[in-house]
């Protein structure tokens, strides 16, 4: 088919459509709805998904990992059995520290939740994080405003702190924190630097913290709060082997045997991410066969409204036959059709989803985030859904046999 002739079939086609607007638009009314809510839903996966992998990639470290006293669990009694694992202590952290050549920093964490107050400004609910002097080798903790406790005021357990950008805007305001002093837990503390924006999860704010040494965070809360560490090979290429090396340094410091299942848990960013991805692609595969159940009904619809629409012009396709027509000519004009009519309703219903994602994004705590993947597979698979549901009635309107047509609508 040369271009010429396939612009007159297009041309044929809309003019087809643009006569019987309401029909077309109540044809394609189905496709508007479905594709409008998985784009909708995709957007908000994708933009959970994305929120979520920098939040775990900033906490954890692409190129760290996690000690803790748990690790990844895959059931209740698998949780029940390792909390009886023996608490993270410094211990720990020196093992690793020690026994690990390719490891080349290890923070000891512990985290709490505390009253933080300035003045007459109180902030009951702030997460109080104590850290050991290699702290500052980790990308978490940044700061924009004044400066990182140094290694020696950690060392020293000097009552300093490095406040999140939320925590520090909601006690002083627009005044400078830098050298004032807060009370955490009813004890003084100097603020040297206030941290670099986080950002929010679903509408939580992930700067509402204050960082001090890991001494006098257990000056405040006890000896006994849980600990976790965070390691850092010094190549990422190395860090399985580090991790490995962790491991075996762990298990000699805590006397395992050669059977005796390892009595903490290692993690990576890419561990978690693995298992959140797992998790949300399962939400996504069932949403998608319950759109494409929708799909599947609205291309019934069009089906439905051709071979209606192949009835009521049996005399126009028979005149065009008897004209010269050829049967694929009138194939491609009912097909095109078909096809447009689809892909009118995955337009419009992309540019509702698109709208509806962009209306959660701001006026709710629900990130959501519009890829242009899902647009085109969204146009992609209307236009499949045209083709597919339109063969029938176009191989009927090609099949008619002119002087039947004629005779029939006479």
């Amino acid at each position: 088919m040369n271009v010429q002739l396939a612009g007159e079939m297009m041309r044929v086609a809309l003019g087809a459509i643009w006569s019987n607007k309401l029909r077309s638009l109540l044809t394609i009314l189905g496709n508007v709805v479905a594709v409008a809510s998985i784009m909708t839903l995709v957007s908000l996966i994708a933009g959970i998904s994305d929120e979520v992998a920098d939040i775990i990639v900033t906490e954890v470290g692409a190129d760290s990992f996690l000690i803790d006293r748990v690790g990844l669990v895959a059931s209740e009694e698998e949780l029940e059995r390792r909390r009886g694992n023996p608490r993270i202590s410094l211990d720990d952290q020196e093992a690793v520290r020690r026994f690990s050549p390719r490891v080349a920093a290890v923070m000891a964490q512990g985290r709490e939740t505390g009253e933080v107050r300035y003045r007459d400004e109180v902030l009951e609910r702030v997460t109080i994080q104590g850290v050991t002097s290699e702290y500052d080798r980790f990308q978490a903790f940044t700061a924009e405003r004044g400066r990182l406790m140094t290694p020696t005021e950690v060392a020293r357990r000097r009552n300093v702190t490095l406040l999140g950008w939320s925590t520090a805007d909601r006690l002083f305001g627009g005044a400078d924190p830098l050298g004032r002093t807060v009370t955490i837990q009813g004890v003084h503390f100097r603020v040297v630097g206030v941290s670099r924006p986080k950002g929010t999860l679903f509408g939580q704010s992930q700067d509402e913290f204050a960082v001090i040494p890991l001494g006098a965070f257990r000056r405040l809360f006890g000896n006994r709060r849980p600990l976790t560490l965070t390691a850092r090979p010094a190549d990422p290429a190395d860090l399985e082997r580090a991790m490995d090396e962790a491991t075996v340094a762990l298990r000699i410091a805590r006397r395992l045997g050669p059977r005796e299942e390892n009595n903490f848990g290692l993690l990576t960013a890419d561990t978690v991410l693995d298992i959140f991805n797992r998790a949300t692609s399962g939400l996504v595969v069932v949403l998608v066969g319950v759109v494409g159940l929708a799909l599947v009904v609205a291309g019934i619809v069009i089906m439905n409204i051709m071979l209606m629409a192949v009835a009521e012009r049996t005399r126009e396709i028979g005149l065009r036959k008897a004209l010269g027509a050829k049967r694929r000519d009138i194939l491609w004009q009912v097909l095109s059709e078909s096809i447009f009519l689809s892909l009118a309703g995955g337009a419009l219903g992309t540019a509702l989803g698109a709208a509806a994602a962009a209306a959660l994004e701001r006026f709710t705590p629900v990130p959501a985030v519009v890829h242009p993947w899902s647009v085109l597979l969204a146009l992609s698979v209307t236009a499949a859904v045209g083709l597919f549901f339109g063969l029938y009635p176009a191989a009927r309107a090609a099949a008619l046999d002119p002087i039947d047509a004629l005779g029939r609508s006479g």
